[in-house]
Protein backbone atom coordinates (compact mmCIF):
# COMPACT_ATOMS: atom_id res chain seq x y z
CA UNK A 1 0.00 0.00 0.00
CA UNK A 2 2.66 2.05 1.29
CA UNK A 3 4.70 1.34 -2.13
CA UNK A 4 1.31 2.40 -4.17
CA UNK A 5 0.49 5.65 -2.18
CA UNK A 6 4.60 6.67 -3.03
CA UNK A 7 4.30 5.90 -6.76
CA UNK A 8 1.04 8.05 -6.73
CA UNK A 9 3.04 10.76 -5.27
CA UNK A 10 5.67 10.81 -7.37
CA UNK A 11 3.35 10.97 -10.49
CA UNK A 12 1.79 14.35 -8.77
CA UNK A 13 5.29 15.85 -8.14
CA UNK A 14 5.61 15.41 -11.43
CA UNK A 15 2.96 16.95 -12.40
CA UNK A 16 2.80 19.74 -10.16
CA UNK A 17 6.53 21.34 -11.55
CA UNK A 18 7.77 24.14 -10.34
CA UNK A 19 6.62 27.59 -11.48
CA UNK A 20 8.20 28.70 -14.69
CA UNK A 21 9.44 31.74 -15.69
CA UNK A 22 8.55 30.64 -19.30
CA UNK A 23 5.71 33.48 -20.48
CA UNK A 24 2.39 32.43 -20.86
CA UNK A 25 1.38 31.74 -24.30
CA UNK A 26 -1.33 34.78 -25.53
CA UNK A 27 -4.57 34.18 -27.72
CA UNK A 28 -2.93 37.73 -29.59
CA UNK A 29 0.41 35.33 -30.63
CA UNK A 30 -1.55 32.16 -31.90
CA UNK A 31 -3.28 34.38 -33.74
CA UNK A 32 -0.75 36.42 -35.28
CA UNK A 33 1.43 33.28 -35.95
CA UNK A 34 -2.05 32.09 -37.95
CA UNK A 35 -2.42 34.41 -39.78
CA UNK A 36 1.43 35.09 -40.77
CA UNK A 37 2.08 31.48 -41.09
CA UNK A 38 -0.62 28.99 -42.42
CA UNK A 39 -0.26 27.18 -45.46
CA UNK A 40 -4.17 27.43 -45.80
CA UNK A 41 -3.74 31.72 -45.88
CA UNK A 42 -0.40 31.68 -48.13
CA UNK A 43 -2.17 29.23 -50.89
CA UNK A 44 -5.11 31.56 -51.16
CA UNK A 45 -2.88 34.72 -51.11
CA UNK A 46 -0.92 32.90 -53.94
CA UNK A 47 -4.36 32.91 -55.93
CA UNK A 48 -4.91 36.30 -55.66
CA UNK A 49 -1.12 37.07 -57.13
CA UNK A 50 -2.54 34.73 -59.86
CA UNK A 51 -5.53 36.85 -60.41
CA UNK A 52 -3.59 40.17 -60.53
CA UNK A 53 -1.26 38.58 -62.86
CA UNK A 54 -4.54 38.15 -65.23
CA UNK A 55 -5.58 41.77 -64.68
CA UNK A 56 -1.84 42.60 -66.07
CA UNK A 57 -2.29 40.00 -69.15
CA UNK A 58 -5.81 41.42 -69.63
CA UNK A 59 -4.67 45.45 -69.85
CA UNK A 60 -2.08 43.98 -72.44
CA UNK A 61 -4.78 44.41 -75.19
CA UNK A 62 -4.50 48.12 -74.45
CA UNK A 63 -0.50 48.05 -74.51
CA UNK A 64 1.02 50.91 -77.18
CA UNK A 65 1.94 49.10 -80.69
CA UNK A 66 4.28 49.53 -82.66
CA UNK A 67 5.08 48.75 -86.55
CA UNK A 68 6.83 49.26 -89.20
CA UNK A 69 7.59 47.97 -93.02
CA UNK A 70 9.90 48.51 -96.23
CA UNK A 71 11.36 47.86 -99.13
CA UNK A 72 13.28 48.73 -101.65
CA UNK A 73 13.75 48.12 -105.63
CA UNK A 74 17.40 46.61 -106.04
CA UNK A 75 16.84 45.88 -109.87
CA UNK A 76 14.86 46.69 -112.72
CA UNK A 77 12.96 49.76 -114.27
CA UNK A 78 12.31 51.67 -110.79
CA UNK A 79 14.24 52.52 -108.11
CA UNK A 80 11.96 53.29 -105.72
CA UNK A 81 12.82 52.95 -101.86
CA UNK A 82 9.90 53.28 -99.36
CA UNK A 83 9.86 52.90 -95.60
CA UNK A 84 6.94 53.10 -92.91
CA UNK A 85 6.06 53.34 -89.38
CA UNK A 86 2.60 53.21 -87.23
CA UNK A 87 1.97 53.49 -83.26
CA UNK A 88 -1.79 52.26 -82.31
CA UNK A 89 -2.63 52.77 -79.05
CA UNK A 90 -6.54 51.38 -78.21
CA UNK A 91 -8.33 53.70 -75.71
CA UNK A 92 -11.83 52.24 -73.43
CA UNK A 93 -14.33 54.95 -74.40
CA UNK A 94 -16.63 54.15 -77.54
CA UNK A 95 -13.89 51.56 -78.80
CA UNK A 96 -11.81 54.17 -79.92
CA UNK A 97 -8.13 53.27 -81.10
CA UNK A 98 -6.01 56.29 -82.05
CA UNK A 99 -3.01 56.02 -84.22
CA UNK A 100 -0.13 57.96 -85.52
CA UNK A 101 2.18 56.84 -88.95
CA UNK A 102 4.91 58.50 -90.98
CA UNK A 103 6.25 57.25 -94.06
CA UNK A 104 9.06 57.96 -96.44
CA UNK A 105 9.71 56.71 -100.04
CA UNK A 106 12.63 58.18 -102.99
CA UNK A 107 12.95 57.16 -105.95
CA UNK A 108 10.02 56.26 -108.70
CA UNK A 109 7.32 53.53 -108.60
CA UNK A 110 4.97 51.95 -110.69
CA UNK A 111 1.50 53.45 -111.51
CA UNK A 112 -0.07 50.04 -109.10
CA UNK A 113 2.78 51.27 -106.10
CA UNK A 114 1.73 54.86 -106.56
CA UNK A 115 0.53 55.22 -103.15
CA UNK A 116 3.99 54.85 -101.77
CA UNK A 117 5.21 58.40 -102.94
CA UNK A 118 5.62 61.31 -100.42
CA UNK A 119 7.53 64.57 -100.46
CA UNK A 120 11.27 65.12 -99.37
CA UNK A 121 10.39 65.01 -95.87
CA UNK A 122 7.77 62.06 -96.10
CA UNK A 123 4.19 62.25 -94.86
CA UNK A 124 2.70 62.05 -91.42
CA UNK A 125 -0.87 61.06 -90.61
CA UNK A 126 -2.65 60.93 -86.96
CA UNK A 127 -6.26 59.74 -86.92
CA UNK A 128 -9.05 57.61 -84.82
CA UNK A 129 -11.37 54.73 -84.95
CA UNK A 130 -14.44 54.88 -83.41
CA UNK A 131 -17.19 51.95 -82.79
CA UNK A 132 -20.59 53.54 -83.04
CA UNK A 133 -22.72 50.51 -82.29
CA UNK A 134 -21.19 47.15 -81.70
CA UNK A 135 -18.38 47.05 -79.35
CA UNK A 136 -18.84 50.49 -78.54
CA UNK A 137 -19.64 49.99 -74.86
CA UNK A 138 -17.54 46.65 -74.23
CA UNK A 139 -15.87 44.60 -76.58
CA UNK A 140 -13.94 41.16 -76.17
CA UNK A 141 -11.04 42.72 -74.65
CA UNK A 142 -12.60 45.26 -72.49
CA UNK A 143 -14.55 42.38 -70.98
CA UNK A 144 -11.57 40.54 -70.08
CA UNK A 145 -9.90 43.38 -68.33
CA UNK A 146 -13.06 43.85 -66.45
CA UNK A 147 -13.66 40.20 -65.62
CA UNK A 148 -9.96 39.92 -64.70
CA UNK A 149 -10.60 42.20 -62.37
CA UNK A 150 -13.44 40.89 -60.78
CA UNK A 151 -11.95 37.69 -60.58
CA UNK A 152 -9.49 39.86 -58.60
CA UNK A 153 -12.30 41.02 -55.93
CA UNK A 154 -13.07 37.20 -55.66
CA UNK A 155 -9.37 36.23 -54.71
CA UNK A 156 -9.34 39.05 -52.31
CA UNK A 157 -12.96 38.20 -50.71
CA UNK A 158 -11.80 34.07 -50.98
CA UNK A 159 -8.65 35.20 -49.34
CA UNK A 160 -10.18 37.08 -46.71
CA UNK A 161 -12.58 34.20 -46.00
CA UNK A 162 -9.85 31.99 -45.69
CA UNK A 163 -8.42 34.26 -42.92
CA UNK A 164 -11.58 34.64 -41.04
CA UNK A 165 -12.13 30.63 -40.86
CA UNK A 166 -8.37 30.01 -39.99
CA UNK A 167 -8.26 33.21 -36.60
CA UNK A 168 -11.46 31.57 -35.86
CA UNK A 169 -10.74 27.82 -35.53
CA UNK A 170 -7.18 28.98 -33.90
CA UNK A 171 -8.84 30.78 -31.32
CA UNK A 172 -11.40 28.14 -30.66
CA UNK A 173 -7.92 25.50 -30.60
CA UNK A 174 -6.09 27.72 -28.11
CA UNK A 175 -9.36 28.43 -25.58
CA UNK A 176 -9.85 24.71 -25.47
CA UNK A 177 -6.18 24.01 -24.61
CA UNK A 178 -5.92 26.57 -21.91
CA UNK A 179 -9.40 24.88 -20.80
CA UNK A 180 -7.76 21.52 -20.20
CA UNK A 181 -4.70 22.47 -19.35
CA UNK A 182 -7.03 24.24 -16.02
CA UNK A 183 -8.76 21.00 -16.05
CA UNK A 184 -5.70 19.17 -15.47
CA UNK A 185 -4.56 21.62 -12.59
CA UNK A 186 -7.83 21.15 -10.99
CA UNK A 187 -7.28 17.21 -11.05
CA UNK A 188 -3.46 17.69 -10.18
CA UNK A 189 -5.47 19.46 -7.37
CA UNK A 190 -7.74 16.92 -6.27
CA UNK A 191 -4.39 14.25 -5.92
CA UNK A 192 -2.73 16.87 -4.11
CA UNK A 193 -5.50 16.72 -1.34
CA UNK A 194 -5.92 13.25 -1.57
CA UNK A 195 -2.52 12.72 -0.85
CA UNK A 196 -1.80 15.14 1.98
CA UNK A 197 -4.89 13.56 3.61
CA UNK A 198 -3.04 9.98 3.38
CA UNK A 199 -0.26 11.52 5.93
CA UNK A 200 -2.76 13.04 8.47
CA UNK A 201 -4.81 9.66 8.15
CA UNK A 202 -1.42 7.48 8.59
CA UNK A 203 -1.11 9.53 11.71
CA UNK A 204 -4.84 8.89 13.08
CA UNK A 205 -4.55 4.65 12.17
CA UNK A 206 -1.23 4.79 14.12
CA UNK A 207 -3.05 6.77 17.35
CA UNK A 208 -6.21 4.56 17.11
CA UNK A 209 -8.47 7.48 15.95
CA UNK A 210 -9.11 6.04 12.84
CA UNK A 211 -9.46 2.47 10.99
CA UNK A 212 -7.37 1.25 9.09
CA UNK A 213 -10.05 0.53 6.14
CA UNK A 214 -9.52 4.66 5.89
CA UNK A 215 -5.92 4.60 4.43
CA UNK A 216 -7.27 2.11 1.75
CA UNK A 217 -10.15 4.29 0.93
CA UNK A 218 -7.94 7.03 0.75
CA UNK A 219 -5.65 4.97 -1.48
CA UNK A 220 -8.31 4.49 -4.04
CA UNK A 221 -9.48 7.73 -3.93
CA UNK A 222 -5.66 8.72 -5.05
CA UNK A 223 -5.91 5.91 -7.65
CA UNK A 224 -9.40 6.96 -9.08
CA UNK A 225 -8.65 10.86 -9.05
CA UNK A 226 -4.86 9.88 -10.70
CA UNK A 227 -6.98 8.70 -13.59
CA UNK A 228 -8.39 11.57 -14.08
CA UNK A 229 -5.12 13.63 -14.31
CA UNK A 230 -3.54 10.74 -17.23
CA UNK A 231 -7.20 11.41 -18.75
CA UNK A 232 -6.55 15.91 -18.79
CA UNK A 233 -3.07 14.66 -19.89
CA UNK A 234 -4.06 13.15 -22.56
CA UNK A 235 -6.53 15.22 -23.74
CA UNK A 236 -4.21 18.54 -23.13
CA UNK A 237 -1.58 16.66 -25.53
CA UNK A 238 -4.44 15.98 -28.30
CA UNK A 239 -5.40 19.78 -27.60
CA UNK A 240 -1.37 21.15 -28.04
CA UNK A 241 -1.29 19.09 -30.86
CA UNK A 242 -4.21 20.65 -32.17
CA UNK A 243 -3.23 24.16 -31.35
CA UNK A 244 0.38 23.62 -33.02
CA UNK A 245 -1.17 23.93 -36.93
CA UNK A 246 -2.08 27.39 -36.08
CA UNK A 247 1.12 28.39 -33.47
CA UNK A 248 3.85 27.94 -35.85
CA UNK A 249 7.31 29.29 -35.42
CA UNK A 250 9.14 32.02 -37.41
CA UNK A 251 9.91 29.20 -40.21
CA UNK A 252 6.69 28.36 -41.02
CA UNK A 253 6.59 25.38 -39.24
CA UNK A 254 3.60 24.03 -36.38
CA UNK A 255 5.08 24.58 -33.21
CA UNK A 256 3.32 22.22 -30.28
CA UNK A 257 3.50 25.06 -26.91
CA UNK A 258 4.86 23.38 -23.62
CA UNK A 259 2.50 23.08 -20.82
CA UNK A 260 4.41 25.50 -18.87
CA UNK A 261 3.07 27.72 -21.14
CA UNK A 262 -0.60 27.81 -19.99
CA UNK A 263 -1.83 30.90 -19.17
CA UNK A 264 -3.24 31.32 -15.31
CA UNK A 265 -7.01 32.02 -15.13
CA UNK A 266 -8.26 34.38 -17.76
CA UNK A 267 -11.32 36.47 -16.70
CA UNK A 268 -14.20 35.78 -18.77
CA UNK A 269 -14.71 39.65 -18.26
CA UNK A 270 -12.27 39.91 -21.69
CA UNK A 271 -15.05 38.25 -23.99
CA UNK A 272 -16.54 42.30 -24.50
CA UNK A 273 -20.50 42.60 -23.68
CA UNK A 274 -22.36 42.92 -26.92
CA UNK A 275 -23.82 46.44 -26.91
CA UNK A 276 -25.78 45.30 -30.66
CA UNK A 277 -29.26 44.19 -31.01
CA UNK A 278 -29.90 41.05 -32.85
CA UNK A 279 -31.43 43.12 -35.87
CA UNK A 280 -28.36 45.28 -36.17
CA UNK A 281 -26.22 42.29 -35.88
CA UNK A 282 -27.58 40.78 -38.63
CA UNK A 283 -27.82 43.57 -40.91
CA UNK A 284 -24.03 44.49 -40.46
CA UNK A 285 -23.67 40.58 -40.82
CA UNK A 286 -25.26 40.59 -44.28
CA UNK A 287 -23.14 43.75 -45.55
CA UNK A 288 -19.83 42.75 -43.63
CA UNK A 289 -20.04 39.01 -45.35
CA UNK A 290 -17.32 37.73 -47.62
CA UNK A 291 -19.97 35.18 -48.73
CA UNK A 292 -22.50 37.73 -50.20
CA UNK A 293 -19.33 39.68 -51.80
CA UNK A 294 -18.58 37.20 -53.25
CA UNK A 295 -21.98 35.92 -54.98
CA UNK A 296 -22.63 39.90 -55.78
CA UNK A 297 -19.16 39.75 -58.02
CA UNK A 298 -20.62 36.58 -59.61
CA UNK A 299 -23.49 38.44 -60.53
CA UNK A 300 -21.13 41.04 -61.84
CA UNK A 301 -19.17 39.17 -64.15
CA UNK A 302 -22.95 37.17 -64.91
CA UNK A 303 -23.68 40.81 -66.10
CA UNK A 304 -20.98 41.33 -67.91
CA UNK A 305 -20.96 38.11 -70.23
CA UNK A 306 -24.87 39.42 -70.70
CA UNK A 307 -23.28 42.68 -71.93
CA UNK A 308 -20.86 41.20 -74.22
CA UNK A 309 -23.53 38.46 -75.54
CA UNK A 310 -25.79 41.27 -76.46
CA UNK A 311 -22.79 43.61 -77.82
CA UNK A 312 -21.99 40.45 -80.32
CA UNK A 313 -25.72 40.79 -81.52
CA UNK A 314 -25.02 44.50 -82.94
CA UNK A 315 -24.39 44.82 -86.32
CA UNK A 316 -21.02 46.59 -86.61
CA UNK A 317 -20.46 50.16 -87.75
CA UNK A 318 -17.16 51.76 -87.18
CA UNK A 319 -16.35 55.35 -88.03
CA UNK A 320 -12.68 57.01 -89.35
CA UNK A 321 -11.38 59.77 -89.21
CA UNK A 322 -7.64 60.68 -90.09
CA UNK A 323 -5.06 63.60 -91.50
CA UNK A 324 -2.30 63.57 -93.43
CA UNK A 325 0.13 66.06 -94.16
CA UNK A 326 2.82 66.19 -96.28
CA UNK A 327 6.37 67.44 -94.85
CA UNK A 328 9.04 69.02 -96.92
CA UNK A 329 9.71 69.69 -100.21
CA UNK A 330 7.61 68.32 -103.46
CA UNK A 331 9.40 65.31 -104.46
CA UNK A 332 8.99 62.39 -107.16
CA UNK A 333 5.24 61.83 -106.76
CA UNK A 334 4.35 65.51 -107.45
CA UNK A 335 2.40 68.54 -105.98
CA UNK A 336 -0.60 66.33 -105.59
CA UNK A 337 1.45 64.80 -102.48
CA UNK A 338 2.26 68.06 -101.22
CA UNK A 339 -1.52 68.99 -99.64
CA UNK A 340 -3.40 68.26 -96.03
CA UNK A 341 -5.93 65.71 -96.41
CA UNK A 342 -8.69 64.92 -94.08
CA UNK A 343 -10.42 61.63 -94.44
CA UNK A 344 -13.91 59.95 -93.07
CA UNK A 345 -14.64 56.47 -93.89
CA UNK A 346 -17.07 54.09 -92.66
CA UNK A 347 -17.31 50.61 -91.80
CA UNK A 348 -20.39 48.31 -92.03
CA UNK A 349 -21.08 45.01 -91.14
CA UNK A 350 -23.63 43.06 -89.33
CA UNK A 351 -24.02 39.36 -88.63
CA UNK A 352 -26.31 37.06 -90.28
CA UNK A 353 -26.47 33.90 -88.45
CA UNK A 354 -26.28 34.51 -84.49
CA UNK A 355 -27.33 31.26 -82.98
CA UNK A 356 -23.81 31.18 -80.85
CA UNK A 357 -24.40 34.53 -79.02
CA UNK A 358 -28.61 33.95 -78.78
CA UNK A 359 -27.52 30.55 -76.69
CA UNK A 360 -24.42 32.42 -74.90
CA UNK A 361 -27.04 35.16 -73.87
CA UNK A 362 -29.70 32.59 -72.57
CA UNK A 363 -27.09 30.93 -70.69
CA UNK A 364 -25.80 34.21 -69.13
CA UNK A 365 -29.34 35.09 -67.92
CA UNK A 366 -30.21 31.85 -66.28
CA UNK A 367 -27.16 32.01 -64.19
CA UNK A 368 -27.59 35.57 -63.49
CA UNK A 369 -30.96 34.61 -62.59
CA UNK A 370 -29.29 31.67 -60.48
CA UNK A 371 -26.77 33.72 -58.86
CA UNK A 372 -29.68 36.11 -57.40
CA UNK A 373 -31.81 33.54 -55.87
CA UNK A 374 -28.48 32.21 -54.10
CA UNK A 375 -27.82 35.56 -53.14
CA UNK A 376 -30.91 35.81 -51.40
CA UNK A 377 -30.89 32.47 -49.97
CA UNK A 378 -27.33 33.24 -48.48
CA UNK A 379 -29.16 36.61 -46.69
CA UNK A 380 -31.75 34.44 -44.81
CA UNK A 381 -28.83 31.76 -43.82
CA UNK A 382 -26.88 34.21 -42.51
CA UNK A 383 -29.45 36.10 -40.56
CA UNK A 384 -30.60 32.64 -38.84
CA UNK A 385 -27.11 31.94 -38.07
CA UNK A 386 -26.26 35.24 -36.74
CA UNK A 387 -29.36 34.78 -34.50
CA UNK A 388 -28.88 31.71 -33.40
CA UNK A 389 -24.93 32.72 -32.53
CA UNK A 390 -26.50 35.18 -30.35
CA UNK A 391 -28.84 33.24 -28.30
CA UNK A 392 -26.11 30.39 -28.04
CA UNK A 393 -23.86 33.56 -26.49
CA UNK A 394 -26.87 34.82 -24.55
CA UNK A 395 -27.47 30.93 -22.88
CA UNK A 396 -23.67 30.20 -22.18
CA UNK A 397 -23.50 34.08 -20.27
CA UNK A 398 -26.39 32.82 -17.89
CA UNK A 399 -24.93 29.26 -17.86
CA UNK A 400 -21.56 30.56 -16.63
CA UNK A 401 -23.41 32.89 -14.25
CA UNK A 402 -25.13 29.55 -12.84
CA UNK A 403 -22.12 27.71 -13.02
CA UNK A 404 -19.60 30.61 -10.63
CA UNK A 405 -22.96 30.43 -8.54
CA UNK A 406 -22.71 26.74 -7.88
CA UNK A 407 -19.05 26.48 -7.42
CA UNK A 408 -19.71 28.96 -4.55
CA UNK A 409 -22.04 26.61 -2.77
CA UNK A 410 -20.42 23.68 -3.61
CA UNK A 411 -17.12 25.19 -1.97
CA UNK A 412 -19.34 26.53 1.08
CA UNK A 413 -20.41 22.95 1.41
CA UNK A 414 -17.20 21.45 1.08
CA UNK A 415 -15.79 23.58 3.92
CA UNK A 416 -18.36 22.69 6.15
CA UNK A 417 -17.89 18.90 5.68
CA UNK A 418 -14.30 18.97 5.69
CA UNK A 419 -14.82 21.00 9.50
CA UNK A 420 -17.16 18.14 10.36
CA UNK A 421 -14.86 15.45 9.07
CA UNK A 422 -11.80 16.68 11.42
CA UNK A 423 -13.98 16.90 14.06
CA UNK A 424 -15.50 13.69 14.01
CA UNK A 425 -19.25 14.49 13.15
CA UNK A 426 -18.84 13.25 9.21
CA UNK A 427 -17.55 10.40 7.42
CA UNK A 428 -14.82 10.08 4.47
CA UNK A 429 -17.39 9.39 2.05
CA UNK A 430 -19.25 12.45 2.01
CA UNK A 431 -15.89 14.84 2.41
CA UNK A 432 -14.79 13.04 -0.98
CA UNK A 433 -18.31 13.62 -2.03
CA UNK A 434 -18.04 17.28 -1.31
CA UNK A 435 -14.41 17.85 -2.65
CA UNK A 436 -14.87 16.36 -6.08
CA UNK A 437 -18.61 17.68 -6.58
CA UNK A 438 -16.83 20.94 -5.62
CA UNK A 439 -14.63 20.31 -8.04
CA UNK A 440 -16.92 19.08 -10.95
CA UNK A 441 -18.52 23.05 -10.29
CA UNK A 442 -15.20 24.61 -10.81
CA UNK A 443 -14.87 22.32 -14.50
CA UNK A 444 -18.34 22.95 -15.06
CA UNK A 445 -17.54 27.34 -14.83
CA UNK A 446 -14.73 26.51 -17.39
CA UNK A 447 -16.51 24.34 -19.74
CA UNK A 448 -19.27 27.73 -19.42
CA UNK A 449 -16.32 29.61 -19.65
CA UNK A 450 -14.86 27.50 -23.48
CA UNK A 451 -18.89 27.74 -24.82
CA UNK A 452 -18.96 31.27 -23.93
CA UNK A 453 -15.36 32.03 -26.04
CA UNK A 454 -16.44 29.85 -28.89
CA UNK A 455 -19.66 31.82 -29.29
CA UNK A 456 -18.19 34.86 -29.37
CA UNK A 457 -15.18 33.58 -31.87
CA UNK A 458 -18.38 32.80 -34.34
CA UNK A 459 -20.53 35.69 -33.58
CA UNK A 460 -17.06 37.72 -34.74
CA UNK A 461 -16.54 35.40 -37.54
CA UNK A 462 -19.80 35.93 -38.12
CA UNK A 463 -19.82 39.52 -38.03
CA UNK A 464 -16.65 39.86 -39.83
CA UNK A 465 -15.27 41.30 -36.70
CA UNK A 466 -11.41 41.64 -38.26
CA UNK A 467 -10.10 43.77 -35.41
CA UNK A 468 -11.08 41.13 -32.60
CA UNK A 469 -9.91 38.30 -34.99
CA UNK A 470 -6.49 40.40 -35.28
CA UNK A 471 -6.50 40.36 -39.04
CA UNK A 472 -4.85 43.88 -40.08
CA UNK A 473 -3.90 43.75 -43.65
CA UNK A 474 -7.94 42.85 -44.81
CA UNK A 475 -11.27 45.02 -45.56
CA UNK A 476 -14.42 43.34 -46.00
Amino acid sequence: MMACLFVCAAAYGQLSCAESDVAPLTASEVLASSHRHLPESLQRLAAQRAAQGKVMQADGAFDLVFSAEGFSRVSGFYDGTALQGEARQRIRPLGAELYTGYKLSDGTFPIYEDIAYTNSGGALKVGALFSLLRDRSIDQQRFAEKDARLSVTEADLDLLLTKIGVQQRAIIAYWKWVTIGRQLRIYENLVGIAIERQDSLEKQVRSGARAQIFLTENLQNITRRQSLVTSAQRDLAVAANSLSFFYRDELGRSNIPDSRRLPPGVPISQVDDLTTSAAAATSDAVLRRPEIALVRTAIQREQQRIALSENNLKPRVDLDIGVQTGLGSIAEGGPSRDSTDTVIGIQFSVPLQRSKAKGKLMQSRAELEAKRQEQRLMVEQIQIEVRNILRELYASRELLTLAAQEVALSEILRASELRRFQSGASDFFLVNLREETAANARIKVLQAELDTRIARAEFDAATVNLDRLEIRDSTP
